[in-house]
Formats: C-alpha cells, sequence, structure tokens
C-alpha cells in the first residue's frame, strides 16, 4: 500500500474522530500555540464557541458533555491548560466525558531545553497535572502512533465517562499520521459467570424483599440508562429516588418516583421511606458527603445491591467483571415479581404562586420558580444554597437539571447554562447562582450575547458565601455588592431585573420568559441570615445529633 495516499493529517484525523462522536461544539480560548489547530477547525464543521475565559470553556464543555455525551475544550498551553485544570477535576469527580485539548510548543522547538514562554518546570509539567484528573492522556508527538493514541484516548472518554486530555505540539498539527486498523471496542462484555451469578442473587434479593427500592444517581445518567430504569420501575412497581446529583435521572411526574434522598438535607417522607427499606438497589450511584447529606444518610450494606461502573456488590458479596449496563438491563429482563405500588411519598407538583408585597425568602423564591418551570426549562444550579433549593423542584423530564453535586466548584453554572443550550438548543437554561459564584464566571454572559443564546439567571444576592457563615463567619465571607441587574447596560443586550419583594420577582419571571432574544438577569435581594429549606433541615437534625437525640 502507498504509504502516503493511506495517511491523513494528525489535526484533521482528530477532528474527524470528534465529529464521528457527535460533536459540533468545541469551547475554549486561543493562544499561539493552538492557533494552527483552531483555523483549521474554523474551516472544518466544528463550531468555536470562545469563551471569555479558560475556566468558563471547561465548565461549558462539561455541561454540553453531560447533555450530549461527549464535550471539548481547546486551549493554549500552561497559561491556558492549567485554568482548565479545575473543570476538569470536577468533570473527573462526577463523570463526564470532556476532551482536553491543548496546543503545545513545537517538538523541534524543544531541543536543547530552552525557556519558552507559558512554560512552567519541564514540558512534560502540564501533562503531568492533567494525568492526575483524567483517565487517559496522550502527547500526539510521534506521527507513527499519533492516530492510534486519539482513538485510545478518545475510547477511553466515552467508556469510561470521564475526561481525557490530548496535548498537540504546533508542529505536528498537519504531520501525516499513520493509520491503523485495530478498532476499540467500546462495549465490552461482561463475564457470563459473574453476571449471571450476581442477577441471580439480586433478583431472589429483590423478590423476597417487602419493602424494595430504587435509589438513582448520576451514572444512569452518563451512560445514557434513564429509559432502563424507567422500565424496570413500571415492570415491577418499584419506587425510585434520586441523589441531588442524580436529580431529573427520571421526570418527576412519574407515579413511582418518590423524590431526592440526600439524608437530613432530604424531606422526611422521602428519608423515612429509603432508609426503611428491606432492599435498596443503587443504580450508578455516588456515595459522596453531600448526596448522602453530610452523611447523615442512614444506608445499610446488608440491605443493598451497589452497582456502578466500577463496582457490583449484593449485600457483602462482590462480582468481578460485570459492566453495570449489563447488570441493569439484565434487571430489566429478569422475573422480578410485579407488586403494589402503594401509598408512597411523591413531591408535589407546584402550587399556584399567589405573591405578597412581603420581603422575599429564598423558601418563596423556590416556590415561585417552581410555578415557572415548563417542559422546555433546564435547570442549572451552582455550588451552596442555589443547590441546595434547588433539590425541591419540581422537574419535568429526565436530565433536565445538572449541577456540580460533587465536586461543587463554585462558577459552574452561567458557563455551564451556555453548553447545556447549544447541546440541547430546544431547552432553555435557568441558571440559579449566588452573588460569589456569580462574581466568579458571570461575564460569560458576554459568551451567550454573542452565540444567541437567552438563558435566564437568578443571582441570588445574599451579600457574600452565604452557605459558609452557619459554619463560621467573619469578613472572609463578604464580598463588593455589584448591580448585577445593570450587567445588560454593559453587555448592550439582555434585560435586568432588581427584585426584593415576592411581587417584583413574580413580575419579573413572567417578562424574563416572555424575552426570548436575549439573556435576562434577576437580582433577588436575600437577607443574608436566610436559608433554604433543605439547608434549614440539614442544619437542624445536625445540630439534633449533636444533642444527643435522634436526627
Amino acid at each position: 500500500m502507498n504509504r502516503a495516499k493511506s495517511s491523513i493529517g494528525i489535526g484533521p484525523y482528530l477532528i474527524e474522530q470528534l465529529r464521528r462522536r457527535g460533536v459540533r461544539h468545541v469551547f475554549g480560548v486561543p493562544g499561539d500555540y493552538v492557533l494552527g489547530f483552531y483555523e483549521m477547525m474554523h474551516r472544518s464543521r466544528l463550531h468555536i464557541v470562545n469563551t471569555c475565559d479558560e475556566q468558563g470553556a471547561g465548565f461549558a464543555a462539561d455541561a454540553y458533555a453531560r447533555l450530549h455525551g461527549l464535550g471539548v475544550v481547546c486551549v493554549t498551553y500552561c497559561v491556558g491548560g492549567l485554568k482548565v485544570a479545575n473543570p476538569t477535576a470536577g468533570a473527573f469527580a462526577e463523570k463526564s466525558p470532556v476532551v482536553v485539548i491543548s496546543g503545545a510548543p513545537g517538538m523541534k522547538e524543544r531541543a536543547k531545553n530552552p525557556l519558552l514562554h507559558h512554560k512552567v518546570r519541564e514540558f512534560d509539567t502540564q501533562k503531568k497535572v492533567f494525568d492526575q484528573i483524567t483517565v487517559a492522556s496522550t502527547v500526539l508527538s510521534d506521527p507513527q502512533t499519533a492516530l492510534q493514541e486519539i482513538d485510545r484516548v478518545l475510547y477511553a472518554a466515552e467508556r469510561y465517562k470521564r475526561p481525557v486530555y490530548i496535548e498537540l505540539p504546533r508542529d505536528m498539527i498537519n504531520a501525516p499520521g499513520i493509520p491503523h486498523h485495530t478498532p476499540l471496542e467500546l462495549h465490552e462484555p461482561s463475564d457470563a459467570h459473574s453476571l449471571g451469578a450476581a442477577l441471580e442473587e439480586a433478583v431472589a434479593m429483590i423478590n423476597t424483599a417487602k419493602k424494595p427500592v430504587i435509589l438513582a444517581d448520576v451514572e444512569v445518567h452518563r451512560f445514557g440508562l434513564q429509559e432502563e430504569v424507567v422500565r424496570l420501575a413500571r415492570k415491577t412497581n418499584i419506587p425510585v429516588a434520586a441523589t441531588i446529583l442524580g436529580k431529573s435521572v427520571v421526570g418527576e411526574h412519574h407515579p413511582f418516583y418518590l423524590g431526592v434522598y440526600e439524608g437530613a438535607m432530604g424531606r422526611d417522607d422521602v428519608r423515612a421511606y429509603v432508609e426503611s427499606s428491606d432492599c435498596v438497589i443503587m443504580l450508578g450511584s455516588f456515595m459522596t458527603d453531600v448526596n448522602l447529606g453530610i452523611y447523615t444518610a442512614r444506608l445499610d450494606p446488608a440491605r443493598s445491591i451497589y452497582a456502578t461502573s466500577e463496582k457490583l456488590a449484593v449485600r457483602y458479596h462482590y462480582y468481578e467483571d460485570v459492566r453495570f449496563e449489563d447488570f441493569l438491563r439484565g434487571l430489566v429482563r429478569a422475573k422480578l415479581r410485579r407488586r403494589s405500588l402503594g401509598n408512597i411519598p411523591r413531591p408535589q407538583p407546584p402550587a399556584p404562586f399567589v405573591p405578597t408585597q412581603g420581603r422575599l425568602t429564598i423558601k418563596r423564591l423556590f416556590q415561585r420558580i417552581n410555578a415557572h418551570l415548563a417542559e422546555n426549562t433546564i435547570v442549572v444550579a451552582d455550588a451552596g444554597d442555589a443547590l441546595f433549593g434547588a433539590a425541591d423542584l419540581y422537574i419535568h423530564h429526565d436530565t433536565e437539571f445538572i449541577g456540580s453535586a460533587y465536586y461543587t466548584s463554585l462558577g459552574f453554572a452561567v458557563p455551564g447554562a451556555i453548553g447545556a443550550q447549544l447541546a440541547n438548543p430546544k431547552l432553555r437554561p435557568l441558571v440559579l447562582v449566588g452573588d460569589g459564584a456569580f462574581q466568579m464566571t458571570g461575564i460569560e454572559l458576554s459568551t451567550a450575547v454573542r452565540f444567541g443564546l437567552n438563558p435566564i439567571v437568578v443571582v441570588l444576592n445574599n451579600y457574600g458565601y452565604g452557605t459558609e457563615r452557619p459554619m463560621q463567619d467573619g469578613p472572609y465571607n463578604d464580598i463588593l455588592s455589584w448591580n448585577y441587574s445593570r450587567l445588560p447596560e454593559f453587555l448592550g443586550a439582555g434585560r435586568g431585573f432588581l427584585v426584593r419583594t415576592e411581587e417584583e420577582l413574580d413580575r419579573a419571571l413572567t417578562a424574563a420568559e416572555r424575552h426570548t432574544d436575549s439573556f435576562s438577569i434577576i437580582e433577588a435581594q436575600l437577607d443574608p441570615s436566610d436559608r433554604s429549606p433543605a439547608l434549614h433541615r440539614l442544619t437542624e437534625r445536625m445540630a439534633r445529633r449533636m444533642r444527643g437525640r435522634p436526627a
């Protein structure tokens, strides 16, 4: 075979493989080490979304991946790459398949170890950082292996639903790579004997249980298994609860849906139902402190089936080499007895909101937002009380709620809304963000304007880091108060609203919903001592525990 005719440039091959995997948008900030690849993407069918800052690009790519299956952020060497380290760490912690592409000095430039700009220590310093926060990484320094490395790393992102790192030296972009013919099989089969034994024990445990319950979490989202969970619940009438990280894993209108289970932060009736179950079927669950209500949850492994992409246990029996998808689909096909659904706790659909002239509280703010949510709304919640308060929202359909609910990085929500709306233009983001988090990445509304997006952003302005104040307060929790509602004047687009009362919030949300040409920002001024019902529940129960009383 004529090698010259069968070869393809490394840069074009990378673009082709991203397109084959459904990627349509790439987020990032250009720089000289990656300009050549940016021009190549510009001439391709990929759409470049250049954000105000690399961290914003990383959060946008993360949200895009959560809805679309794979997200991409492209930055320059070190000054760009290391700013993306924090969003990449969050994507790793919460299992979001983000591809980080970083330009780098050319291989010929590295001779005799010169002090090139952006270099930190050694030329591989940035890669060593990303080795710790990705599931696979590579430097495309050898045309002989570059194409195979691209396939290996992209395969890892899809297989493990975690971020990966590709470093692209600028003199390798047009270098011809050598095609290979060893395709990687994305779905590795489970060990048949181990899978069969696990299903046999799990089915027996479920069928003999008097009060089984399904606890569905984030991996059901990541592996696209929402329909399988719905089929399992419909077939058996086993109720389903979600964690806060897995919220919207199923639509909350389903008759078998209980609500969010989050230990002491959750509703009493949901907590009591799950913790009294004699068979908790945990599907794709992360046993994090936030998911478990800061470890106030009480789940007994002896009464649990625990299935994730990394682990499968039925009670205290562990099964190796069983894929999460195979186990869940096996449960759907198994002979599980159908039972009466009975009288189970359920989230209440939002009641009509009747505003008063009274001062706005966080509780009433979330009640009004609950009444606002429509069929095409996706809620993007930032860390803090924006996230805790959102746990009680009534989400209409699956995968219409996202937030950083484990890594809990402030600043996720505004750029996350950009990634979410580009991933699914049918959805309009409703962003819930505290004033502290907004000051970190809120300027990405400039990116929303540039690309014609129209999120509704609600800033919970409680004059600082409100979630930290109950733990320990001091001047370090204070921030400068901005005129958030006047941001449209600065950007020359959008609409701004300042609200202090329930009536003002009601009018602002109604007007924002009608304004679809650009973004809307609603500054809700709140008492610094106010807390969401979820945060109140947690602090009250933890206080009772400290006093030696049952939580």
